[in-house]
């Protein structure tokens, strides 16, 4: 809890006077207190003070009279006397004033080694030291040694032994040279605990005759320089080979390890072996970094060091030596114990008579230390008992205490491992009451806090404190106020109720202070940081949003990384936005941390903590070793590299194999995968082989980098343990067998001079023996084996040490030749359009029957002969189409395959009524044979398909033509057309009209008393003598009389006006002229040309610019309708008077025309050379209005020469008044009544009806064509199909 406290104004001061010395021990207590007010204390001057130590001697090693030298002070009122105990036993005088006790010269040294334990007393009691232990010894000398003369060969180990005097002081060894350098320490040579000097393996450079061994006693301060030691390293001839490692010390494989609580021990593992062995450390029952053991990089990792140990450091623990050859490992258990330490201290307190004194202290330790408390230094249990006083384990009660038991108190605990003793006083004394703190004061806190209101009072007997509230309420009754010995209260679950004013008093007395208590709302943190799993290299947010109360202005923001406080930095790694966000950018492994923000306010901290684990792909292992090396096996062992907060799932173990691949090809391939917590792959091995190998870790994010690879390891050679796969023939040729097999990869020759060893021998002959010969490849060839011939062949894998297994043998054969014989009996059974066709298995095939070819072709229709069927004139052109399609299908041919060795076939789809023939080949990889006999067969009749078309042609509101086309596919004689059709009406229950035709040659049907009102579906469904065929289905209606459109819109241009409307849907064609007039004086009335109203468009030309015309169109003599519109552009103006006497002008343009009239001449002229097209026999040709476009009112043809004239002459020279030359000298109007419809699938309509009905006299053209108002095609005759594209 967070309380903030400041006086109001006009209080007296920050603090109290300096006290004398003698006062402040005794009020040791009130150091806690908040500031006292100035002269709020008023103590007699000649209070007495019990002993207290100041200063107290330890245990030590004296080597001189100088080294004795055990302190114990004291202060305390009187001055304390002192004494000494030696052994149990006074030792010396009393001293007054200065405790410490020194040698004297005319005693022996050895006399002062013993236990010591001071005692400082005055009139209120005595306190006592802890029992400590002087221990006694000579000066370290070194002995006289001989020379030491070591040798050994390059790469064994060696041990140089340092063996200084002993001491209770273990000195600090230093391994120099004779110039006092140190020797140079490295993974290979490596100074021991013990003080040796350790090489792994000798080097060459390790020879030399100045290893001196000096050891350092601190305490006694003494350097001892061991004698020189000489080491020889020998050159070998041998090959110096590799050594798995093994341990110089620890010995054995287990050690067990003693060690206390907050004391430092050091786990050391030295290695030897050949290379150096590299050390790992692991703590068998948890992890590593759950301790506070650290590995030592300055010793290589050869040690494992506790500085400050603590209980979670207490167990399981192992090193690991290991280099390529092997491993080797040793365990510790390590026991963590610890001497008594204090756990709760009794304090030096004032009591006044009569009250209940509880003095407790309490110690803990392992094993558990045992508590016993002493009175002035006299054990309790020495001292006169008194029904007072009661002592149970740590805690020692005294009632109703008096004067008289004023005293120092010690307690002691006590474990096998030392001591701990405290020395507390019991002061009875009787003073005025006061109160110490401060008046005035302002406490300030947060809503749900708990706070403390101080009223320290002094006084023996302890005063009697009151507190009350505002408007003089009692606190104590409120169960949230706690009321503490000293007076002070303490408020819990504050809330803003208990803003005001407090009084502390002091019973009986007038003495009393006030205080002010200002509640204020909590901070809270409202977005806590969230628990991120980052990759590596990215970045992060964690939020920390937050709410602090409006009248707290001074805040902060801190965030830590663990116990770390983040600062913002200039490269952006770290930065705190306004809003409390942390943001960590290029996030790392170091990264990877529990994070927590903090808002600090003048009140209150709140903390909320979320941590970053940083997540990457796993380090690839490293530290590749073969071991268990066998012939052709081995294991290989691997240390796994950091996971990176992301489990390893597996491993992939590759191996590279050299002595058979190819220069510059080698390539790593996947031997195998093994879970992710192994460590080691046992390995089968290729023999002759050259491996090394490499291991890829794999976790949830990633692959890993390939690990360093591992030496090289050669297996031996073996003869063959496989031969090759695949064994089979690929003959080709006649009288040739080819033997093939896969070939064998080279890491399976299994030694030098590998080849093959092939055998054949003719399949059915009894003969044992078998050819064989030897290659190196395949395939191999042998000849003069006959067609197709079968034969036993196997191939067997040999070396220069052996030959492979016994192969199995296989069955192959000879090449290919084609079939010389045809199937025979070929025979069909014809059911509808399908027939089975069945034959004999064809003989002789001159190799592996891969299956027969089935060559059907249709003659003809089954009486022989086409029938046509007639109909009027204008079906011609089409028939023929049919006909010809009819050719094409009686010519057809189909072949189908049949694999296999089956002997019958289904082919379906034939077409009905038709003559067939059929003949059978057999086939094998080489070739097709000879074609059976042609057998024949027919179709039988079959319903004919529907009619290829239907159109209709309406020539008023109530009736209609049916026309359509027989089917293209008749699959036998027609017999005639059945004719349906049905009116369409909502309720779907109209009856169904059926008429029979049975001449097939009427291919048409006139309909009468038809509603016009209504539309009906049509039917026409073809026959033969054996059943109907599918209909062929329109829908349709018929025209009704067209009128004059009376919905028009104009769009003006400088000389036309351009209409356009909608036609009626089913409106028969209707012919109509447009009346105009130029609202000019002097000018009439002009009609255009005859109109159709199928047309939608029409263009009302050579009009004047700017001029304003009235549109009649009329109808049975009455206006159908009427508008009055504008042509744009400026208006033509009126000549100037006068313009007869500009005789120059006059000139001028008679001179132009002149020159126009000629050119117009020469053209003409230039025309008539290309002579004229007779337009009779351009409608004698088959127009395709949708495939060709026209040009306006000739429907394709060319005009004449005059025709152009004319329109060259309308276009150019337009008169003021006169009428326009519009429309052109053919019309639509003299083709009569007819109808094209084109229908979709479904029989709806997808062009409009065009009907062209009879026109008024004189007026035989029709209008001007345009790309939005296509002019209809030519009428053809009724039995062609044709399309009416019309405007919509």
């Amino acid at each position: 809890m967070c309380v903030s406290q400041r006086r109001w104004t006009g209080y007296r001061g920050l603090c109290c006077p300096a006290l004398p010395l003698i006062l402040l021990l005794p009020l040791s207590f009130l150091s806690s207190m908040p500031p006292l007010a100035q002269g709020a204390i008023v103590i007699p001057d000649d209070l007495s003070q019990p002993p207290v130590l100041t200063e107290m001697p330890q245990s030590y090693t004296a080597f001189s009279h100088e080294d004795i030298n055990l302190p114990c002070e004291a202060s305390g009122n009187p001055t304390p006397s002192f004494r000494w105990v030696k052994d149990g036993v006074a030792f010396g005088k009393e001293r007054k004033n200065v405790g410490t006790l020194r040698a004297e010269d005319e005693e022996t040294l050895d006399s002062y080694e013993g236990f010591y334990r001071c005692y400082a007393s005055n009139t209120l009691g005595t306190a006592m030291t802890q029992s400590i232990h002087v221990i006694v010894e000579a000066q370290p000398v070194l002995l006289k040694q001989q020379k030491v003369h070591q040798q050994a060969l390059e790469g064994e180990s060696m041990i140089l032994s340092c063996n200084p005097p002993e001491s209770s002081t273990p000195p600090h060894i230093h391994w120099m040279d004779k110039k006092m350098v140190h020797i140079k320490e490295n993974d290979r040579v490596m100074v021991g605990l013990d003080g040796n000097l350790y090489f792994a393996n000798l080097l060459r450079s390790d020879s030399r005759n100045d290893y001196f061994c000096n050891a350092q006693y601190t305490a006694a301060r003494t350097v001892l320089p061991n004698t020189a030691v000489t080491l020889t390293v020998l050159q070998t001839n041998d090959v110096v080979h590799g050594r798995k490692p093994h341990l110089f010390r620890p010995t054995g494989s287990h050690t067990s390890m003693l060690a206390l609580r907050k004391h430092s021990v050091v786990l050391e593992c030295l290695p030897k072996g050949l290379p150096t062995p590299k050390v790992e450390w692991i703590k068998k029952d948890s992890r590593l970094e759950d301790t506070s053991g650290k590995v030592d990089s300055d010793s290589h990792d050869r040690r494992l060091r506790f500085d400050s140990l603590t209980q979670n450091d207490d167990g399981e623990y192992m090193c690991r030596a290991f280099n390529e050859h092997g491993q080797t490992s040793h365990s510790f258990t390590l026991t963590v114990e610890a001497s008594p330490h204090w756990v709760k201290e009794p304090q030096n307190l004032l009591y006044a008579p009569g009250e209940t004194v509880r003095l407790e202290c309490q110690a803990e330790g392992i094993p558990t230390p045992a508590i016993t408390w002493s009175i002035n230094g006299q054990q309790v249990s020495e001292v006169d008992d008194d029904p007072r006083r009661s002592v149970s384990g740590g805690v020692l009660i005294l009632r109703d205490v008096e004067f008289a038991d004023t005293a120092v108190y010690q307690c002691e605990a006590t474990n096998k491992h030392g001591s701990i003793l405290l020395n507390t006083y019991l002061y009875v004394v009787e003073l005025p009451p006061q109160i110490l703190s401060s008046d005035g004061v302002v406490y300030s806190t947060t809503v749900g806090t708990n706070i403390m209101i101080h009223c320290q009072s002094f006084g023996s007997p302890r005063p009697h404190i009151t507190w009350e509230g505002e408007y003089k309420l009692p606190l104590l009754s409120d169960p949230r106020v706690a009321l503490m010995t000293n007076g002070t209260i303490v408020l819990s679950n504050v809330s803003h109720d208990d803003s005001g004013e407090y009084t502390c008093s002091i019973k009986h007395t007038n003495i009393s202070i006030t205080a002010h208590l200002e509640v204020y709302n909590r901070t809270e943190i409202l977005t806590s940081p969230q628990d991120e799993r980052v990759l590596r290299g990215g970045s992060a947010l964690l939020d920390c949003r937050f709410y602090k109360d409006p009248r707290l202005h001074k805040y902060q923001i801190v965030w830590r990384k663990g116990s770390h406080k983040l600062q913002e930095t200039s490269d952006d790694k770290h930065t705190i936005f306004e809003n409390g966000t942390l943001k960590v950018t290029d996030i790392q492994s170091d990264d990877s941390a529990s994070y927590s923000c903090e808002v600090i306010t003048e009140l209150d901290i709140v903390t909320a903590s979320g941590s970053i684990t940083v997540v990457a792909p796993p380090d690839p292992p490293k530290n590749l070793s073969l071991s268990n090396v066998d012939d052709h096996s081995l294991t290989l062992s691997w240390i796994p590299g950091n996971s990176h907060n992301s489990p390893v799932i597996e491993f992939i173990v590759e191996a590279q194999e050299e002595q058979h691949a190819e220069e510059g090809k080698q390539r790593w391939e996947e031997w195998e995968r093994v879970p992710g917590d192994f460590d080691h792959l046992e390995l089968t091995l290729h023999p002759y082989c050259t491996y090394h190998f490499r291991v890829i870790a794999i976790n949830e994010i990633d692959h890993s980098a390939p690990s360093k690879h591992s030496r090289n390891h050669s297996t031996s050679p073996a003869i063959p343990d496989s031969n090759p796969t695949g064994v089979r023939s690929e003959s080709t040729d006649p009288k040739t067998l080819v033997i093939s097999w896969d070939e064998m990869d080279k890491r399976s020759h299994n030694g030098q001079g590998f080849q093959y060893k092939v055998f054949w021998q003719e399949s059915g002959v009894t003969d044992v023996h078998w050819n064989h010969a030897y290659v190196q490849s395949p395939p191999f060839l042998i000849n003069n084996t006959g067609t197709y011939t079968p034969f036993k062949i196997k191939v067997q894998a040999v070396n220069s040490l052996g030959e492979g297994p016994a192969p199995v043998p296989e069955i192959g054969h000879s090449g290919e030749d084609e079939p010389v014989e045809a199937p025979t009996g070929v025979t069909t059974t014809v059911i509808d359009s399908t027939v089975r066709v069945k034959w004999n298995e064809a003989q002789n095939v001159r190799g592996l029957l891969m299956g027969y070819k089935i060559y059907i072709r249709r003659v003809g229709p089954h009486d022989g002969r086409v029938r046509r069927s007639l109909g009027k004139l204008h079906q011609a052109k089409e028939k023929e189409g049919h006909l010809e399609r009819g050719r094409e299908r009686d010519r057809e041919s189909r072949v189908v395959v049949v694999h296999g060795r089956t002997t019958s076939e289904e082919v379906s789809r034939l077409q009905l009524y038709s003559r067939y023939e059929v003949s059978v080949t057999a086939f094998n990889s080489k070739g097709e044979g000879p074609h059976s006999p042609p057998h024949h067969f027919s179709t039988p009749e079959g319903a004919p398909g529907p009619p290829a078309s239907l159109r209709f042609e309406s020539p008023s509101e109530k009736s209609l033509t049916l026309y359509w086309t027989p089917p293209e596919e008749t699959n036998g004689v027609l017999v005639g057309y059945m004719v349906q059709y049905q009116q369409e009406v909502e309720t779907r229950d109209s009856p169904l009209e059926m008429q029979f035709l049975i001449d097939s040659s009427v291919t048409h049907f006139e309909l009468e008393s038809l509603d016009p009102s209504s539309h009906y579906i049509f039917k026409v469904i073809a026959r033969t003598s054996t059943a109907a065929g599918p209909p062929i289905t329109r829908r349709g209606a018929t025209l009704l009389d067209g009128v004059p459109p009376a919905h028009i819109s104009i769009v003006s241009s400088k000389t036309s006006l351009n209409l356009s409307w909608v036609p009626g849907e089913r409106d028969r064609n209707h012919g109509f002229i447009i009346h105009y007039l130029r609202k000019s004086p002097g000018c009439d009335w002009s009609d255009s040309e005859v109109v159709n109203s199928t047309q939608g468009f029409y263009s009302l030309t050579g009009l004047q610019p700017g001029s304003q015309y009235q549109l009649v169109i009329k109808h049975r003599n009455e206006t159908h309708w009427e508008n009055v519109t504008w042509t744009m552009g400026p208006a033509p103006s009126e000549l100037p008077s006068g313009f007869a006497n500009q005789g120059w002008l006059i000139g001028l343009i008679s001179a132009i025309l002149l020159l126009v009239m000629i050119l117009l001449i020469l053209c003409l002229i230039k025309r008539s050379k290309g002579g004229k097209y007779a337009v009779k026999d351009k409608e004698d040709k088959e127009v395709d209005s949708e495939a060709r476009p026209m040009k306006d009112e000739t429907f394709g043809e060319y005009r004449s020469l005059e025709s152009d004239a004319d329109e060259k002459r309308s276009d150019s020279q337009p008169s003021l008044c006169g009428e326009s030359k519009l429309g052109s000298d053919d019309s639509l109007a003299e083709y009569g009544d007819s109808v094209d419809i084109q229908f979709n699938e479904d029989g709806s309509f997808i062009g409009q009806y065009s009907g062209r009905g009879p026109v008024p006299p004189g007026h035989e053209s029709s209008g001007p064509t345009s790309p939005v108002n296509a002019v209809p095609p030519v009428p053809i005759a009724p039995s062609m199909p044709s399309t009416l594209n019309r405007p919509s």
